[in-house]
């Protein structure tokens, strides 16, 4: 017969506790402890007769199969998934309310040629095809929808059809009666996703799981659905924003560096294969507080502009306030430029802003962010047609970047005439044709280098 045992669980992090406390030791939130019931059948119940017994062998007698990735016709989501979804895997897929994951997804769908089952919990049929009348006109008769809950049903939908892909929508959505919780809780989450994730290995269907993400940004439910899964995919970007880009967070068969960008419209999302010619604003006139920096993403190179406002305190504490680029980073270059360059910013207001709603990294991006507060403290406009790229170190030297060769090219490509670089690179660099190269030693060099 089976057993059952009752604990606590958090539904923020997914500790387990015996008893109900208040605060969470693991991540220090309150109140979110709530009690489950956890069946466990006897030992002559236990195995899953749906899969059979898999037999050890030796790795050099292991023959690879030919069959190649499912190319999603996404060019920009098989970049960030290293060229397309490996049959058998399964893509955890999450992002903030709103972003647009649920129409990706459905994008994917009624656009590839292939027989792909669209489970959804969260929608009727007749919305998802109000939504999909108004992202495509010519749809994929071998898209099927499915507003199943439960996972035994859906599982036996997905043996019956037999797709080439699946996804769900959401995987909070789902339960499964072998455990006696309610959906969406951390339990639920689990045990859903494990039998998912051994029916697609087991079947050579990939599957696609939409994730919620809590109020810190992270992947609801336990870190543990993190590491069941093959791929774990984000998909970030502001709402006041049309820009988004999709990260890999987690993948076995690819690179997590690479990023995918796309532009949210009336009829869905379209892909940005060229960020670079898009980023830059020639319609505007040229003003102070602006400057181009070029920023690697994985093995793509983009440029990024970066804009800087800064004024005088007015209420006597100086704000500092930065969108899209690292606080405590632009507290650092703030100190380097007061110590080693002898700029007054201490008494000023200073405002970075990284424009389309990007959010850096890259430390690429310190020489461009700091010529954009020079620029507007000394209001002076940068030089048209001139880039940078750099890293700014604690006693105000320009430190050398990665992969500075690709960045020169991408300045070279947009018709930039020079590039601002560190002194330290190598003298040997391939120097693209028209684009003069500026090496600089420190912060101290830069103003003379760039406004005389």
């Amino acid at each position: 017969m089976a057993t059952q045992k009752s604990y606590f669980v958090c539904q923020n992090c997914g500790h387990k506790t015996s008893k109900w406390i208040g605060k969470c030791p693991s991540c220090n939130s309150w109140n979110s402890f709530s009690e489950e019931i956890e069946y466990k059948a006897s030992a002559s119940k236990k195995g899953n007769p749906n899969f059979e017994k898999d037999i050890p062998i030796s790795i050099t007698t292991i023959t690879k199969t030919k069959q190649s990735r499912f190319i999603t016709e996404f060019s920009e989501f098989d970049r960030v998934l290293g060229g397309g979804v490996v049959p058998g895997s399964v893509i955890l897929f999450g992002g903030e309310p709103g972003i647009g994951k649920s129409t990706l997804l459905l994008q994917i769908a009624l656009k590839i040629n292939a027989l792909v089952l669209y489970v959804t919990g969260e929608e009727s049929k007749e919305q998802i095809k109000l939504r999909a009348d108004r992202i495509s006109k010519n749809q994929n008769e071998n898209c099927i929808i499915s507003t199943e809950n439960n996972l035994e049903q859906i599982i036996e939908i997905i043996k019956e059809t037999n797709p080439d892909l699946v996804i769900i929508d959401s995987v909070q959505t789902i339960y499964t009666e072998k455990v006696d919780s309610l959906p969406s809780s951390i339990t639920q989450i689990r045990e859903c996703t494990y039998e998912l994730s051994n029916m697609a290995r087991f079947l050579n269907i990939p599957i696609i799981l939409v994730g919620h993400i809590n109020k810190e940004g992270s992947l609801a439910g336990p870190k543990v659905l993190e590491h069941i899964v093959d791929v774990v995919l984000q998909f970030e970007g502001d709402k006041d924003f049309v820009y988004r880009i999709l990260r890999a967070q987690k993948n076995r068969y690819g690179s997590v560096s690479e990023i995918g960008v796309f532009e949210m419209k009336d009829k869905g999302l379209d892909e940005i294969k060229d960020t670079s010619q898009l980023l830059i604003n020639k319609n505007i006139e040229k003003q102070s507080g602006n400057s181009y920096g070029i920023s690697i993403e994985g093995y793509r190179p983009f440029i990024i502009e970066v804009q800087a406002l800064v004024s005088s305190a007015v209420y006597g504490n100086p704000q500092r306030v930065s969108n899209g680029y690292d606080y405590k980073r632009l507290n650092m270059l703030l100190a380097v430029l007061e110590k080693r360059a002898r700029f007054k910013l201490t008494i000023k207001d200073v405002f970075i802003n990284m424009a389309g709603g990007f959010k850096i990294n890259d430390t690429g991006i310190d020489l461009p962010t700091i010529v954009s507060i020079l620029s507007s403290d000394l209001n002076l406009a940068v030089p048209e047609n001139i880039c940078f790229c750099g890293e700014v170190g604690l006693s105000g030297e320009i430190r050398p970047v990665s992969r500075i060769e690709e960045r020169m090219k991408e300045a070279q490509k947009i018709v930039f005439k020079k590039i601002v670089i560190s002194q330290f690179h190598p003298a040997n660099l391939k120097q693209p044709a028209n684009l003069e190269i500026i090496r600089i030693k420190n912060v101290g060099e830069l103003a003379k280098a760039v406004f005389s």
